[in-house]
């Protein structure tokens, strides 16, 4: 959502004193936020395209005239308004302003007329401007890559962060709870910048065992260590010219905490049993779901590390923090989900979107996806019974049959996410056979590549 957009500022150019002045109090007193110049050139270096106001200019000027000034503005935004003021009612003049695009033209002494003329121009240039952002919104989410949903005052700040630091080399450090999204950002950092035609690796800092981390993140020679048979490329060259997401890099051991600065700082990484550094073209996106600098404090984090890598730090905001956004989320998620599993797609009355506020959504964007596909899947009652009760419990308007079932498809969904999808594994904790639960599976419309990662 695009909000509405206010502009209020106004540029007066005059070579007479007495006229910026007496221009500026009637201007401030209408509410303008007015800045006064008597050089042309001088308020042409203020101006760009994303200036949103208006310019109230004289025409015969010493250093750069009227006419002048208009050309070089037309040059970089066609749109901006440039009202003309003049002392000399020259008709030659006024028709070559008109031509050069300007909005309107007053002759000196001015009357309440600008002032009428001076709003006009203002809301046509808030027009300009929010289509111009609806327009850049637009190239946004149609773009190839991952969209980012939401609408609040809160995740608008973090788009603009990210879309500000988008094709800087810095690196990012990404905070969020559990389930916000965090990699969600870490792609859509380089899905959308001009690192996206090289790879984004995604390196889980505490699922690689300790002993292994460092060959995996920066690679080894054949003979480096036991079972080394031949060279491996590391993850960090693996992503030349691309990006390295280093998800939950509070769990990467202080032994190699000092090895990751000194690669983060010179750029360059050497392979384990290898003498020769490799120059790195990449960009490391680092995420975590803690309090960094408590760990610092701790002395279970360095410092220097966490420095380095908080240059750019973006926060994303928990689920709870923006509720507005829930329902467009659901929405999001309810469409996947019955395209996906073929299933109709219900409407979000004004009961269920009440439950979906009420709640506190500990598990973020992931718990509201999860409960968008089961409600796509068992219809919203069965869907919300099991999310609404914290012991497992079940409504008491469901019926035997319904609740045996319900408990039934939960404890085959919970055990192919625990097995990631794994049917060999699935078959094992549930203690069924084969045919069972492939019986089973086709009845509650699950499918193992809903739970593989």
């Amino acid at each position: 959502m695009i909000e509405a957009v206010v502009c209020k500022q106004i540029i007066v150019i005059d070579d007479e004193a007495m006229i910026r002045d007496s221009l500026n109090q009637l201007l401030t007193l209408e509410g303008y936020e007015v800045q006064c110049f008597s050089d042309a050139s001088v308020a042409l270096s203020r101006l760009n395209r994303s200036f949103c106001g208006i310019v109230l200019s004289d025409i015969n000027m010493p250093t750069m005239d009227g006419l002048t000034f208009i050309e070089q503005v037309k040059a970089f935004d066609s749109e901006l308004p440039v009202i003309f003021l003049t002392g000399y009612a020259d008709v030659s003049v006024a028709v070559k302003a008109m031509q050069l695009g300007a909005y309107d033209l007053f002759e000196k002494p001015l009357n309440e007329n600008l002032l009428d003329c001076i709003a006009r121009a203002s809301d046509k240039r808030a027009l300009v401007m929010e289509n111009r952002a609806l327009k850049r919104a637009v190239e946004k989410t149609s773009a190839p890559g991952v969209r980012i949903l939401g609408d609040t005052l809160k995740m608008q700040h973090m788009m603009n962060l990210l879309n500000t630091v988008i094709d800087t080399p810095a690196d990012v450090l990404i905070e969020g709870e559990t389930g916000t999204g965090k990699e969600l950002v870490a792609r859509y950092l380089h899905d959308h910048s001009t690192r996206s035609s090289c790879q984004f690796v995604a390196i889980n800092c505490g699922a690689v065992p300790e002993q292994l981390i460092e060959s995996e993140l920066f690679g080894a020679i054949s003979g480096a260590f036991t079972g080394a048979t031949h060279d491996r490329k590391g993850k960090f060259e693996f992503a030349q010219g691309g990006t390295v997401f280093l998800d939950e890099i509070e769990s990467t051991p202080l032994s190699l905490q000092v090895k990751l600065l000194r690669v983060l700082e010179e750029r360059k990484v050497t392979p384990v049993g290898a003498n020769k550094a490799i120059e790195l073209d990449i960009r490391i996106v680092a995420a975590t779901k803690v309090d960094l600098l408590s760990l610092v404090e701790k002395g279970e984090f360095r410092a220097d590390l966490y420095y380095r890598l908080s240059l750019v730090k973006v926060s994303i905001p928990a689920l709870r923090d923006r509720k507005a956004d829930i329902p467009l989320l659901f929405k999001h998620f309810s469409s996947i989900a019955a395209t996906r599993f073929h299933k109709p797609l219900g409407a979000l009355n004004i009961e269920l979107q009440q439950r979906l506020l009420a709640h506190d959504w500990p598990g973020n964007v992931r718990e509201l996806r999860n409960q968008a596909e089961r409600a796509v899947l068992l219809g919203p009652d069965l869907a919300f019974a099991q999310s609404d009760s914290s012991n497992s419990t079940l409504s008491l308007d469901l019926s035997l049959a319904e609740k045996v079932s319900f408990y039934e498809h939960s404890l085959i969904e919970e055990a192919l996410e625990l097995n990631h999808g794994s049917i060999k594994d699935t078959m094992t904790t549930l203690q069924i056979a084969r045919k069972t639960l492939y019986d089973k599976m086709s009845k509650y419309n699950l499918n193992r590549d809903m739970f593989t990662d």
